[in-house]
């Protein structure tokens, strides 16, 4: 892959920024009341965000994947 340097490193940075702010934010909904019923069973809220982080975490590390392969290329 022809990629410039500059462009390389901001997928790098970019990838590593999701897998960075993702984590904590995950933490907080699963500590959420709204994630869990009264029978302790997941709700659709618990449900949606564990989708939503697990989206962009796999897409923030193919992206880190893509810059550091293109830097390296």
């Amino acid at each position: 892959m022809n990629l410039p340097t500059p462009l390389a490193l901001i997928l790098i940075l970019s990838g590593a920024w999701s897998l960075v702010v993702w984590p904590p934010f995950l933490r907080r909904v699963l500590k959420d009341p709204r994630s869990r019923d009264e029978h302790g069973r997941s709700t659709r809220f618990r449900t949606v965000h564990i989708m939503l982080v697990s989206t962009s975490m796999i897409l923030g590390a193919a992206t880190l994947v893509i810059g550091i392969r293109a830097l390296i290329a």
